[in-house]
C-alpha cells in the first residue's frame, strides 16, 4: 500500500505542474498579447494549447493510476463541474448577449466556476465515500 500511495503522490505533482503551466500563461498573455504583432499572439496561443494537451494526457495518466473508489469520487467530481460549467456557461453568455449583466461575459469567471465546483464536488465525495 505503501508504494501505491508514493506512485499517486508523485501523479499528483506531476499533474499539479501541469496544470499550474497551463493555467499560469493565461493571466499574463491576455495583457501581453494587446502589445504583440498578430503572430506573436497566435503563437502565444498555440504553445497554451500544447501545453493544455499536455495537461490533459497527465490527467489522464493521473486518472488511470488511481484505485477504484478515488476514481469514482474524481469521476462525480468532473462530471458536476462539467455540467455546472455547460449550463452554467450558457446561461452566462444568454445573460451577456441580453445585456442582463452589465459587464462582458469572460471565459476566466466560467474557468473559475468550473475549479470551485469540481473542488467543492471533490471534497464532498471523498467525505461521503471515507
Amino acid at each position: 500500500m505503501g508504494s501505491h500511495y508514493k506512485k499517486e503522490r508523485e501523479a499528483r505533482s506531476l499533474l499539479d505542474i501541469w496544470m499550474g503551466i497551463n493555467n499560469s500563461p493565461t493571466c499574463f498573455w491576455s495583457k501581453i498579447s494587446l502589445g504583440l504583432q498578430s503572430q506573436h499572439s497566435v503563437l502565444a496561443v498555440l504553445v497554451n494549447t500544447i501545453i493544455g494537451v499536455g495537461m490533459i494526457l497527465m490527467n489522464r495518466k493521473y486518472n488511470n493510476g488511481l484505485d477504484e473508489m478515488q476514481r469514482k469520487v474524481t469521476m462525480e467530481a468532473m462530471a458536476i463541474a462539467m455540467g455546472v460549467g455547460v449550463v452554467g456557461g450558457t446561461s452566462y453568455s444568454m445573460l451577456d448577449v441580453a445585456n442582463v449583466i452589465s459587464f462582458d461575459a469572460e471565459i476566466g469567471h466560467l474557468v473559475g466556476l468550473i475549479g470551485i465546483t469540481y473542488f467543492i464536488a471533490f471534497i464532498v465525495g471523498s467525505i461521503r465515500y471515507k
